[in-house]
């Protein structure tokens, strides 16, 4: 696990004044993107405020040393794929020598202060390459919201709480935040119905999660500890994987999830780092009474010590309506990353179990968190109940499902007394209409 430094000290401030009090990216966050400047080409950079650093152009000025100028020529751009396969040591040497760098009082400001751009004038992008993307199911009350609707009798199937349940989902349908996602069409079928049909789906839904980028990965038929998962996160950032739920009702037996998963995905396009989260660190929670402890090799006394992520995650939803009449977007959850049954390294361990072989830059989703209440449902489906109870809107629109041109906004933010609070950027995207 990452170690509390002086990158974390909550006096530190940046002369880059945005930065100060910056709602997402203060100086005790700057995670990692692949950004592009007005006109010019895809490359690494680092969020500082409301602005970027370049990175290929602060190597250039001769800026960083030792494992920092490792660190730093792996993330040149146009994917950070070869700086995820560093591992932790170059990356920390990063962190620490950008921390200097940014500082207010840093020698190097007029030489740092060329290799700055306005983000309000920059393209995003992915971060990395996706080779291959899991979507993992660690929110125990969301499980058991969804599986009450599917199964009435039988919510919560009796591996859940042995096995980290996942499904390989669509590397190639995963966007930045801010690409629109298109309505899918599928095949479904009514309970009232006699045989199944095909069309638009008209049960669109949004998944709260965070995304786990692999770091160094491991070699095939080499199961990676749970001791030792830890080492394997090159970052984190918000996930939407969105879901057409009447699809998934008449598809998911016997195999599960298909095409009512893999028509897309979007995450947020900064990596949030490790050692930026080490403040945001918690036990795992105590499960409940009854409940078994997790297989051997699923177990490790300093992961179920600091394990756990305290953050907050928020969805919002602006609906075509509330743009109209000039209304902010809807808070529809207030959920917390604590909510999840497995941490990231024993679904990390689990996925490695049987000798599978992760990459730099694969992407594990955590599956969606919800709360314990009405309010911290991760999806429109549990917060609805199934489209029952509709949203009613300050526009006076209701929501059942998703419809076409609404926004869906995902935040998340680590909070704690003493530690400066960070944020992980927006994931965004509006619905457009199916073909």
């Amino acid at each position: 696990m990452a170690q509390l430094d002086q990158t974390h000290d909550p006096k530190l401030e940046s002369w880059v004044l945005s930065a100060n009090g910056h709602s997402d990216f203060p100086i005790q966050n700057l995670p990692l993107g692949v950004f592009s400047p007005n006109g010019g080409s895809p490359r690494g950079g680092v969020a500082i405020g409301d602005q970027i650093l370049d990175l290929p152009a602060a190597l250039a000025a001769g800026l960083f040393a030792g494992e920092a100028v490792k660190a730093a020529e792996a993330a040149l751009g146009p994917v950070l794929n070869p700086f995820l396969a560093l591992g932790a040591g170059p990356r920390q040497a990063l962190r620490a020598r950008l921390s200097e760098l940014l500082s207010q009082g840093s020698p190097e400001k007029g030489r740092v202060e060329t290799c700055l751009h306005d983000a309000a004038d920059c393209t995003l992008y992915l971060p990395a390459h996706v080779g291959d993307y899991t979507d993992f199911y660690v929110g125990i009350h969301h499980a058991t919201n969804v599986g009450k609707q599917f199964r009435p009798d039988n919510p919560l199937l009796p591996n859940y709480k042995y096995v980290p349940i996942g499904y390989h989902g669509r590397a190639s349908s995963i966007r930045p935040s801010g690409e629109p996602m298109r309505r899918p069409r599928g095949q479904t079928k009514p309970p009232d119905a006699t045989e199944p049909s095909f069309g638009p789906c008209q049960r669109l839904d949004y998944e709260l999660e965070l995304g786990v980028w692999i770091g160094p990965g491991n070699t095939l038929g080499e199961p990676v500890r749970i001791g030792e998962a830890a080492g394997q996160v090159g970052g984190f950032c918000l996930l939407n994987d969105w879901s057409a739920r009447d699809i998934q009702a008449w598809e998911y037996q016997p195999l599960g999830p298909f095409l009512s998963k893999n028509f897309g995905s979007t995450v947020s396009t900064w990596i949030v780092t490790p050692e930026a989260l080490a403040p945001f660190r918690i036990p795992q929670p105590k499960r409940p009474d009854g409940d078994p402890a997790p297989l051997p090799y699923l177990l490790d006394e300093a992961d179920q010590r600091e394990g756990g992520l305290n953050l907050e995650l928020e969805v919002l939803l602006l609906t075509p309506g509330l743009r109209e009449k000039g209304l902010p977007a809807h808070r529809l959850s207030m959920s917390n990353a604590r909510h999840m049954y497995w941490t990231v390294a024993q679904i990390i361990t689990h996925h490695t179990s049987n000798g599978c072989n992760l990459q730099p830059g694969d992407l594990l989703g955590t599956g969606t968190i919800s709360g314990p209440d009405q309010s911290s449902c991760g999806s429109i489906l549990e917060t609805t109940l199934g489209g029952k109870n509709p949203v009613v809107l300050a526009s006076s629109e209701q929501r059942r499902f998703l419809e076409d041109g609404d926004e869906v906004i995902l935040r998340a933010r680590g909070r704690r007394e003493g530690f400066a609070p960070i944020g992980f950027g927006e994931c965004r995207a509006t619905i457009q209409p199916a073909r």
